[in-house]
């Protein structure tokens, strides 16, 4: 095996990490997050028509998922990561100015496609920024801080916008939003971007080269079996937890948590997944199997947790989500090692394709688990899929779990 380059110290940490944890923190601080919902129903909607929009949101991203990934490795990454803001704002402008039924809808649609051109552009552009430098083994780390920082910022907005509400109402909620999202897109700007010469990225952004990519990126899914199987791997552990994240509050209200401390549990979840984004880095160091040991552990925990529905079972409910956020970190490391061709957006908007396409039939199995047993039942069955995945990945060979930098 060729000893892979020695590290170049001192040229990429701060110059790739400072822009991105920044961009990571601002893409999430949403004052609007907690409150959009509220401002659709004072705007008159029905509870159809707001659910109508949130499919509409969620087919958006679907379908722009692949063919944005196409376009990251056409373009300038960094350019789609700062377009992506640049959209949310413009659907939360349009809101607060003509709040309607159909700008509503049009926002929504600018939103869902804002996130494609995040998804994929974003760890393609680190894990190419790491390995110009020779420092693929940090991506683990530096994606797990990303995350946790994403995970802090929804937090720190949700608290922050009860005040702004109660002094600025929807304008002052609306104002943040939008300059949070014009930093974000400065932010982007500022990342570094160097990309490796190849037939793809070299040409000019052309529908021939758009193309190009495509195929080199679905060509490199459908015949290596290491890149297919750590995009499966990516769909199963961010399907069912990021689902679940959701149901917290419901969760605590069915168990009898008054609506006032409601915010307190869902508060300690937070917590506990931003700890586990913080030692993504320590969990992709283990070797496989026992990578697979602390996975299947997570579904217990859940399970356990979500149906005492006390004091320590939200502190094991956090545990087992804390895990599953390590694990997604680490199942994208596995991901973006195992991608060798050109075409490594298009390769990781596929894992977020996936991901998105599971999420229907995950809401449906939910919705199903809780018509019979209710929201506890619910949890302990979305939690067995990481039972499957642990027993998977314990069956193959015990090796740690990224490669040997290239």
């Amino acid at each position: 095996m060729n000893t892979p380059p020695t590290p170049t110290r001192g040229t990429h940490p701060l110059r790739l990490t400072a822009p991105l944890y920044a961009y990571a923190a601002l893409s999430e601080f949403v004052l609007l997050y907690p409150l959009y919902a509220l401002l659709f129903q004072d705007t008159g909607l029905s509870l159809t028509q707001i659910s109508s929009l949130f499919l509409l949101w969620s087919l958006s991203s679907l379908l722009a998922s692949l063919p944005a990934g196409a376009w990251a490795d056409v373009v300038p990454r960094r350019h789609l990561l700062a377009l992506a803001p640049l959209l949310a704002a413009t659907a939360f402008s349009l809101w607060l100015l003509w709040p309607a039924y159909p700008t509503f809808a049009l926002g929504f649609v600018l939103w869902g496609a804002g996130g494609a051109l995040a998804s994929g552009s974003l760890e393609a552009l680190v894990y190419t920024e790491l390995a110009h430098h020779h420092a693929t083994d940090r991506y683990a780390p530096t994606m797990g801080v990303t995350r946790a920082l994403n995970v802090a910022a929804v937090g720190a907005a949700t608290l922050l916008a009860v005040p702004v509400m109660a002094h600025g109402g929807y304008p002052a909620i609306g104002a943040g939003s939008v300059a949070a999202c014009l930093l974000c897109a400065l932010c982007a700007l500022a990342l570094p971007e160097h990309r490796t010469p190849t037939s793809t990225t070299t040409d000019p952004p052309t529908p021939s080269g758009y193309l190009r990519a495509l195929r080199e990126g679905l060509a490199e899914a459908r015949t290596s079996h290491r890149v297919r199987g750590a995009i499966v791997l990516v769909i199963v552990v961010n399907c069912f937890w990021e689902l679940l994240e959701e149901y917290v509050p419901l969760l605590a209200s069915h168990a009898g948590v008054p609506t006032t401390t409601v915010p307190l549990v869902v508060l300690v979840i937070w917590l506990f997944i931003t700890f586990g984004g913080l030692l993504a880095g320590t969990v992709a160091r283990m070797p496989t199997r026992a990578f697979a040991v602390l996975l299947g552990l997570a579904a217990p925990a859940i399970a356990v947790g979500a149906l005492r529905a006390d004091p320590v079972g939200w502190a094991l409910l956090g545990a087992g989500l804390a895990v599953c956020q390590a694990a997604s970190v680490v199942a994208d490391a596995r991901l973006q090692h195992r991608i060798t061709g050109p075409s490594r957006a298009t390769v990781t908007s596929l894992a977020a394709l996936g991901t998105d396409a599971s999420h229907t039939l995950a809401y449906l199995l939910y919705a199903g688990a809780f018509a019979l047993g209710g929201h506890g039942p619910a949890f302990a069955l979305l939690a067995a899929p990481y039972l499957v995945a642990a027993l998977i990945l314990g069956l193959t060979p015990n090796t740690p779990t990224p490669p040997t930098r290239r």
